[in-house]
């Protein structure tokens, strides 16, 4: 049986709290598939252009390659619609949100690669060698920089608050506990004058 007690500071149950997180990875491979269906298509077309059997040997593999990792990362983010589709109403919400969170991450992973790949392409036919080679290092450290450092600095920044914050709360609580005691002898102080205050009533 499910367990559905409230365990979040939402106040949700797990299987709330899975629904939650599946519509938020669904919003975002929404963004991250649309990066790659420009990049996917960008890439079929140029096998098209008049300067495609231009291309070296080196050229052709970088395009391949590049080809191949958009194809794979389109297929690691339409991945978690087919396991839902297939898994649809077994009761196993919480696994597939793991296990799409982590093709999600995967696919992220193999997008990087496309994008430096197709980088590093469209510079080596224009320029040359040497700019393809530097265009497709700095996307390749632009795109870990954002997408792999910049998360872990927000974790630990964030981590490294909530346990200053912890730290303080129990100073605070003690500070809490002499308010409420002082409240109470002033409230224990006042009680007597306030009983001779209230006149008798006289007995029929």
């Amino acid at each position: 049986m499910a367990d559905h007690r409230r365990c979040t500071a939402r106040k949700e149950t797990p299987l709330e709290r899975a629904d939650r997180n599946f519509v938020e990875l669904l919003q975002e491979l929404r963004v991250t598939r649309t990066g790659v269906q420009v990049l996917f298509v960008f890439l079929l077309s140029l096998a098209f252009t008049s300067r495609f059997p231009e291309l070296d040997t080196v050229q052709r593999v970088v395009y391949v390659t590049t080809l191949l990792f958009a194809v794979l990362a389109a297929t690691l983010f339409t991945a978690p619609a087919a396991l839902h589709r297939s898994l649809f109403q077994h009761g196993a919400k919480e696994r597939i949100v793991r296990v799409s969170s982590r093709l999600a991450t995967l696919g992220l992973g193999v997008l990087v690669l496309a994008f430096t790949g197709s980088v590093m392409l469209v510079v080596d036919v224009t320029t040359g060698r040497t700019g393809g080679a530097a265009a497709g290092a700095a996307t390749l450290l632009v795109r870990l920089g954002l997408w792999w450092l910049l998360p872990r600095l927000v974790r630990r920044a964030h981590l490294a608050g909530g346990h200053r914050a912890a730290e303080r709360r129990p100073a605070a609580e003690p500070a809490a506990g002499a308010r409420e005691e002082a409240v109470r002898s002033r409230t224990a102080r006042r009680s007597p004058s306030v009983t001779r205050r209230v006149p008798s009533t006289p007995h029929r």
